[in-house]
C-alpha cells in the first residue's frame, strides 16, 4: 500500500482533528474551555472573567460550537454554555507534559538561535 493511498483516506478524519485543534488554538477559547470544564456559564459570565466585549466572546463561543465542542441553551435573554464533550479539557494535561518535557529539555537540546541562524543562512 502507497502511503499516498494510506494518507488519501485518512485526510478526511485528519481534517476534522485539525479544525478541533484551530478551535482550541486561542488562549481565549482554551479559558472559556477551562471555565465551562467547571460547568455551564452564560455568556454575561464569560464576558466579564474574559474582560471583552460581548461580540467578541461570542465569536469565540461560536467557533468553539462549530467545532462541536460546546453547546448552547438560550433562556430568556441569555445564553448558556457547557462543554459537549468534557474529557476535552484531558488534552490539557497532555499539553502541559509536552511544555514541561520541552521547558526541562529547551537548554540542553536546543541551541541559540544565534548560533543556528548563520548556518542556515550560509547553506
Amino acid at each position: 500500500m502507497s502511503g499516498s493511498a494510506s494518507f488519501q483516506r485518512a485526510i478526511g478524519g485528519l481534517k476534522a482533528r485539525s479544525a478541533v485543534f484551530k478551535a482550541l488554538g486561542h488562549p481565549t477559547r482554551l479559558f472559556i474551555v477551562e471555565e465551562l470544564s467547571r460547568g455551564e456559564r452564560c455568556v454575561c459570565e464569560l464576558t466579564a472573567m474574559v474582560g471583552a466585549d460581548i461580540s467578541t466572546v461570542s465569536k469565540h463561543l461560536a467557533l468553539l460550537k462549530a467545532a462541536g465542542l460546546v453547546d448552547d441553551d438560550k433562556r430568556g435573554a441569555q445564553v448558556f454554555y457547557r462543554l459537549r464533550v468534557p474529557c476535552v479539557i484531558n488534552s490539557f494535561g497532555c499539553i502541559d507534559a509536552v511544555l514541561s518535557r520541552s521547558t526541562a529539555t529547551a537548554g540542553l537540546a536546543t541551541p541559540p538561535i544565534d548560533e543556528v541562524l548563520p548556518t542556515l543562512v550560509s547553506r
